[in-house]
């Protein structure tokens, strides 16, 4: 399994010369099976940069899940270039959250008066399921939902194939249960020795006093549920609008003190655009 990050930004793309090292786009994780099967997870601005490289490679056929339907996760829709093509063939797996149904959530991105081309306009071969039934297996990969707390309800997911397992859970906030979200111990079940966690750490403590209901996590709470879950490696994500990169490079430096002080094998590591890791 190899997951790429197209985008690792929270609540709005940036750019600028604070922004280089770790990227401005949003939201948006690619998934190469063992079967060299297309998994694509949200479809924030990082999404329109791999549309070009899948269309480049000949690739149009593609799974794709939405954590949740707020704006950050879904900008990137119309703009991914392989809507408007007829040899796109798009699965589209999830629960419809607080939505009637998922073809709902994205459609609205591209309704008037937000977008110039309507949702009815595009070319795609799209197939929906609507449904909530888990495990999902395509091929060799294994999928597991799990309810996020995060405001309007999300989904986090457990990706396993071979013995490898990968956990995303953007957008969870550990430490305020909102309506639909899941107590500390369940996250902590869920991710409990996974090979790879990707998390939510869009604040620090000192931040986190004004934001607390927000909808997301610190990163000393994202790595505390990492070490409690015995997990393997820990990418810290979602990254705040406000945050350059030496502020990334910053909280990065205070995690590893923290895993070295608990003499733990830890490796921990901030989501970058571009980045590439393999299980």
């Amino acid at each position: 399994m190899i997951i790429r990050c197209w985008g690792a930004r929270g609540s709005i793309p940036v750019s600028g010369s604070n922004y280089v090292k770790y990227g401005g786009d949003t939201t948006c994780i690619e998934i190469r099976t063992k079967e060299d099967e297309v998994v694509i997870i949200d479809a924030g601005s990082g999404i329109r940069r791999l549309g070009g490289s899948l269309l480049a490679q000949g690739r149009f056929r593609y799974t794709m899940f939405f954590t949740h339907a707020h704006w950050d996760h879904l900008m990137g829709f119309p703009f991914f270039k392989p809507v408007y093509s007829s040899k796109s063939h798009i699965t589209i797996l999830g629960c419809p959250f607080a939505q009637s149904s998922v073809r709902q959530m994205i459609s609205k991105v591209m309704a008037p008066p937000n977008f110039p081309v309507k949702f009815e306009s595009i070319k795609a071969n799209i197939t929906y399921h609507e449904t909530c039934t888990y495990p999902y297996s395509m091929g060799s990969l294994t999928v597991i939902p799990i309810e996020l707390s995060h405001p309007n309800q999300g989904v986090g997911y457990k990706f396993t194939e071979e013995g490898k397992t990968f956990v995303f859970l953007t957008d969870n906030e550990l430490s305020f249960r909102h309506p639909g979200g899941l107590e500390y111990k369940d996250y902590l079940n869920f991710v409990s020795q996974v090979d790879l966690l990707i998390h939510d750490a869009e604040f620090t403590e000192h931040e986190y006093k004004k934001t607390k209901g927000w909808g997301h996590s610190t990163y000393k709470e994202a790595l505390k549920l990492a070490l409690e879950g015995k997990v393997k490696r820990l990418g810290l994500f979602h990254h705040n609008q406000e945050r350059s990169d030496e502020g990334i490079d910053e909280i990065v430096r205070d995690c590893h003190n923290i895993i070295n002080k608990k003499r733990s094998k830890l490796e921990c590591f901030a989501l970058h655009q571009d980045m590439e890791v393999e299980l």
